[in-house]
């Protein structure tokens, strides 16, 4: 079947909608957060339910064509869409059921950690979730999932309790400690590679839904003495505190002073998960320093503080990143002088500490490593004229380069772009990397899911 053919086909048994190139939702269907994605697939499945995609999977198979899978599309590497191939868009499937009693939740994988944050408040629970409302909930999932709760509760991979599954022969299986439990290790951090999970099964915690929460903004050239403030209030605190330190461009709104909109400024994002009175007091030291041009921390709703980051979806984005082994007073001089001169209004350099919850899961217990590393560093820069790609691009590689001689060579995949199969495979360390080749190649051996960061199966013996 040839490709202007499939644009034309039906599938029989198919309750979702088929959206070819000529569909009226088509062109808004294959957009995804980074704009410099601008790929065509030749089949779009808005899937229902998990026998769509075990239909759309077969068809895939069956035809030889690349296949990609959509759940939230906020990937810096744009992998929800593929050209010439059919994109498996689980958008369609958002149900989330909570059993306030068990603290337990099913959720399927096309939600967004906006809609689930919103379910969860309804019943003052609470889990890890993405830093951005729009993020995917099966994407930062798999691909381990950091968030501003993580010290306290874990790794959005911690609190997974079990995984209904599609994998590349068309089967649905059930991935958990007790069934297939080779698999449910892989989907703790291995990404997308072992088969398209449909839905999740969470377990919860009791927060809120008030929390004492927001930003500290201070002026950029304060950065470095800020930066040894925060670590030293770090080395200290209860996992309670989820915080971290980005270099931005003050936004033009009522909340900032005036003479600081539009200007650099270093912001601190904190959380306290926990009594809000016993917040204010753990909290006081960190909220001491200054003055800050504004301080925000005050009572807020869980579910507002996840909204308080940056959300620029469509801007051309280059992301890149690393993990740090320290933070010892030369990296900060080098790193805070960064703070001054931000690449664009929608960029930020974070740095966020480790620690925590995390830190006590052993390194062998998920796909996902490198649990004991003091901080992660994230670098994010949005822009809109395609006419900077190359300058904007080249620049963050150039920033990043700062702080390389602390990175312990290993990264958050879920934060980086296409940077190789190198960089991919380093990010989990030899002896955790050889381990999930041999898992690919048991459940996906013809390497069909690989539009991700992709783990390439061992070849087969003989």
């Amino acid at each position: 079947m040839s490709i202007a053919e499939l644009s034309r086909f039906e599938l029989p048994g198919f309750m979702g909608t088929l959206m070819h190139p000529d569909h009226a939702g088509y062109d808004d269907a294959r957009r995804v957060y980074n704009g410099m994605i601008d790929r065509k697939p030749a089949l779009i499945a808005r899937c229902n339910s998990a026998d769509d995609v075990v239909l759309a999977v077969g068809l895939a198979r069956r035809l030889d064509l690349p296949l990609s899978v959509y759940g939230g599309g906020h990937a810096v590497t744009g992998t929800a869409v593929c050209d010439d191939g059919i994109c498996v868009d689980l958008r369609g499937m958002k149900s989330i059921d909570i059993d306030p009693v068990a603290q337990t939740c099913r959720v399927e994988a096309g939600a967004n950690w906006g809609e689930f944050d919103a379910a969860t408040a309804a019943h003052g629970l609470v889990m890890t979730g993405g830093r951005n409302p729009g993020t995917g909930v099966a994407g930062l999932t798999v691909g381990s999932g950091s968030g501003w709760l993580e010290r306290k509760f874990g790794y959005v991979c911690d609190n997974l309790i079990k995984a209904e599954v599609v994998v590349a022969d068309g089967r649905k299986v059930i991935a958990s400690e007790t069934e297939n439990p080779d698999l449910f290790w892989g989907l703790r951090g291995g990404g997308g590679n072992f088969g398209i999970v449909t839905a999740f099964h969470f377990r919860l915690h009791k927060l809120g839904p008030i929390v004492l929460a927001g930003v500290l903004m201070y002026p950029a050239p304060m950065a470095g003495a800020l930066l040894r403030h925060v670590r030293d209030f770090m080395l200290t605190a209860p996992d309670e505190v989820g915080i971290g330190v980005a270099f931005v461009t003050a936004p033009n709104a009522p909340f900032v002073p005036e003479p600081a909109r539009g200007k650099p400024a270093a912001v601190v994002q904190v959380i306290y998960a926990g009594d809000v009175e016993d917040g204010m007091k753990v909290l006081a030291p960190l909220r001491a320093f200054g003055p800050p041009a504004a301080d925000l921390v005050q009572p807020m709703p869980y579910a507002e503080f996840q909204k308080m980051g940056g959300n620029f979806p469509g801007s051309l984005n280059y992301w890149t990143a690393d993990f740090l082994n320290e933070l010892p007073e030369q990296a900060i001089d080098a790193y805070s002088a960064l703070a001054l001169t931000p690449l664009s209004p929608e960029s930020a350099i974070i740095l966020v500490p480790g620690g925590g919850a995390p830190s006590r899961v052993a390194e062998e217990a998920t796909a996902f490593g490198m649990r004991t590393a003091p901080w992660n560093v994230h670098y994010i820069c949005g822009w809109s004229d395609p006419a900077d790609n190359e300058r904007n691009i080249a620049r963050v590689k150039e920033i990043a380069s700062v702080l390389k001689p602390w990175a312990t060579g290993r990264v958050y995949l879920n934060y980086i772009g296409d940077e190789g199969q190198s960089r991919i495979e380093n990010s989990f360390g030899p002896r955790k990397l050889a381990r999930l080749q041999a898992l690919k190649a048991k459940w996906d051996p013809q390497n069909f899911f690989r539009h991700n960061q992709n783990i390439r199966p061992l070849p087969a013996v003989g």
